[in-house]
């Protein structure tokens, strides 16, 4: 499947919603949607300082990494990796639309919560991914009005 496309303000709002909603019941610390290239669409929650594009870059590198093992034991990939520390572990998803659903949790919870909420989650994000592909799909090409100039300045 190829990538989820532009996401409008509501998409995001929406993605936020579910994403927060499902901070709360998981007791999670942060949790977040990126694509399989490591960019970061929507988060919520707090980490502290850490730099959540290097994490979510990370991530995605790992998921990446591991699909080639999944291969190699006869599967297409593997649907969730978990990594556990021994204070702080994360959950990793595959959604559509080559996105993931990332989850830092402590342990404040533990991973058959984290885990339980992430699916369902993952199900309302699916459905957001659709609906926005679609709408992107069928929404007009963004134009330019002005022509640019030679030293990259817009004229009127």
């Amino acid at each position: 499947m190829s990538g989820i496309g532009m996401l409008s303000v509501n998409d995001q709002m929406v993605i936020e919603k579910h994403l927060g909603d499902f901070l709360g019941k998981s007791e999670a610390q942060w949790t977040a949607l990126v694509d399989r290239g490591g960019n970061l669409f929507s988060e919520a929650g707090d980490i502290g300082t850490l730099d959540v594009t290097v994490l979510s870059a990370l991530a995605a590198g790992s998921f990446s990494a591991t699909k080639e093992l999944a291969k190699r034991l006869g599967e297409k990939e593997f649907m969730a990796l978990y990594h556990e520390g021994l204070h702080i572990s994360i959950l990793m998803m595959s959604l559509y639309y080559d996105c993931l659903l990332l989850t830092v949790f402590s342990e404040r919870t533990n991973i058959g919560l984290v885990r339980f909420y992430a699916q369902q989650t993952s199900v309302s994000l699916n459905a957001c991914l659709e609906t926005a592909s679609q709408s992107s799909a069928l929404a007009e090409p963004l134009t330019i009005d002005s022509e640019l100039s030679e030293h990259g300045t817009i004229i009127s």
